[in-house]
């Protein structure tokens, strides 16, 4: 069983959120918000959307729990949830031998054509 399973962080969470991130908007609205908190006008500025066809790219990062909306006064600033990107960077860690280790053999093979190039032999 996964560590992130383990951790009582269900495949619907996980799924959830790799839809949300699937989208390069919600990435940069995302970005954005790593800067710090936003109102809905400040997050479509630099797009080319209406209003409500942003609202909904923040509808669905609310609804994976990436973005928490606040109440201030009369308006209510997004703010970056970091929690589910926490879970998505466990998950993705347990494939870190897996990948490492075809680093160290891509990293040998590397290594051996240039003793091979060195000495003059391309086999």
């Amino acid at each position: 069983m996964s560590a992130v399973l383990a951790a009582g962080v269900g495949d619907d969470r996980l799924s959830e959120t790799f839809a949300a991130l699937a989208n390069s908007t919600r990435r940069a609205i995302l970005a954005r918000l790593a800067t710090g908190a936003a109102t809905v006008n400040e997050l479509a500025e630099p797009f080319a959307m209406t209003l409500p066809a942003i609202s909904k790219h923040i509808k669905v990062l609310e609804r994976a729990g990436l973005v928490v909306r606040g109440q201030q006064a009369q308006y209510r600033p997004c703010a970056l949830e970091a929690r589910p990107l926490e879970e998505i960077s466990t998950w993705a860690e347990q494939y870190r031998p897996v990948w490492e280790a075809r680093f160290d053999r891509m990293d040998d093979y590397l290594k051996q054509l240039g003793r091979q190039s060195r000495s003059g032999r391309h086999d």
